[in-house]
């Protein structure tokens, strides 16, 4: 099999991975070419963490950063008539699962030579990125948005991260980390697509919890969509080494006020389609322009799923009833579980149907926001 290159998925035009890059010369967005996945064999059943699936890697590294991601609880609760299972990401180091990304990602950027990176974010993939940049003993340079969760930005800058406030829409702190990128490495989870080799193990993970079988739903949380593609391209090359005969249908969970991915699937395109975009308490799927917006709306149909748009009252509705299971789980995360009811109304999903939520984050990030929503009592 060739090597792993950058392709272009406009185009198919390839690039080595070395020198490290994180656009085409046009300034689009790059994928890795998929890889040939693994069988229940080559898991290296020593490893803990993610690491443990490194055959499905684009790239051997000798040294890998890692914390131990990965690996985290799958457990099941009844809700309404379904019961799901909650995949707890919160257990990651830094407490999200941009910890798979940032390892992968990191690791193999610190092997070719990049010492010191830059990441703009609106929270938990820039405390992720300055984390793994301690543990790796690299640089770190955050742009977050002003309004971002204080306890988000206190964490990158606990990490050592510089972190620079840009006030504005979500999409000014990224404008301004293009611009800063002729001088230190655009290492964003957005861009740089070895984030995703890293969000892939989501759907190894999943595929060893069920006992090397895929489930029939998942359901994400999604904004630029990292943890959504992660689960179609470690599923997609699943399927391709005859691992498991078909893919899981997957499911994009958005706060309405702030859905494009829903706008066009619901419109039946590919492209971009106004909608307007409010606040919302789910900041961590604030995107408005998501980046691979095609490549998620193929993801959806590809897996025969779909998207949920879901209201600021269904999301606080769910983040209260998963707190009374025990599941202290951010706003963003909770969109997922609130997709459930409305998945399960409409028949898109059945109770007799295995479903993971994929519970992206811990509600300690977003503690002060939790308790302008809630009360102790409805708690």
């Amino acid at each position: 099999m060739s090597p792993a290159c950058y392709v272009d998925s406009r185009n198919g035009d390839l690039y080595p991975l070395e020198p490290p890059r994180w656009c085409t010369p046009d300034r689009t967005p790059l994928l890795i070419t998929p890889g040939p996945g693994l069988s229940r064999d080559q898991i290296e059943r020593g490893v803990r963490p993610l690491w443990r699936y490194r055959a499905a890697l684009p790239v051997d590294v000798a040294s890998p950063i890692t914390m131990g991601e990965g690996c985290t609880p799958l457990v099941q609760r009844r809700w309404g008539d379904l019961r799901p299972f909650f995949k707890l990401e919160w257990f990651n180091p830094t407490g999200s699962f941009k910890d798979r990304g940032s390892s992968v990602m990191l690791s193999v950027l610190r092997q070719m030579g990049v010492d010191a990176v830059l990441e703009d974010s609106s929270g938990n993939g820039g405390a992720s990125i300055a984390g793994y940049g301690a543990a790796g003993n690299l640089r770190v340079k955050i742009l977050a948005p002003a309004d971002t969760s204080p306890a988000k930005i206190a964490q990158a800058r606990a990490y050592g991260a510089e972190v620079q406030l840009v006030a504005g829409a979500r999409e000014e702190s990224e404008a301004e980390a293009i611009r800063q990128s002729d001088r230190i490495f655009y290492a964003s989870h957005n861009w740089q697509p070895l984030f995703l080799e890293g969000t892939k193990s989501l759907a190894y993970e999943l595929w060893e919890d069920f006992g090397f079988k895929a489930p029939d739903n998942i359901i994400a949380p999604v904004g630029a969509g990292s943890s959504l593609l992660g689960f179609a391209f470690g599923f997609r090359e699943l399927k391709a080494a005859g691992q498991i005969p078909r893919l899981p249908r997957l499911f994009a969970a958005q706060p309405l006020n702030c859905s494009p991915i829903d706008a066009s699937f619901t419109a039946g395109v590919d492209t971009a389609v106004p909608r307007p975009a409010l606040k919302t308490i789910a900041e961590g799927t604030a995107i408005r322009r998501p980046l691979r917006l095609r490549e998620i709306i193929a993801a959806l149909h590809e897996s025969d799923g779909g998207t949920i748009a879901l209201t600021e009252t269904e999301i606080v509705g769910a983040l209260r009833r998963l707190a009374r299971m025990g599941l202290f789980a951010e706003p963003t995360s909770a969109s997922a579980a609130a997709a459930l009811d409305k998945l399960a109304a409409s028949g898109r999903i059945k109770p007799r149907e295995s479903t993971v939520a994929l519970l992206t984050g811990s509600g300690l990030k977003a503690a002060s926001t939790i308790a302008e929503a809630t009360t102790v009592e409805t708690l």
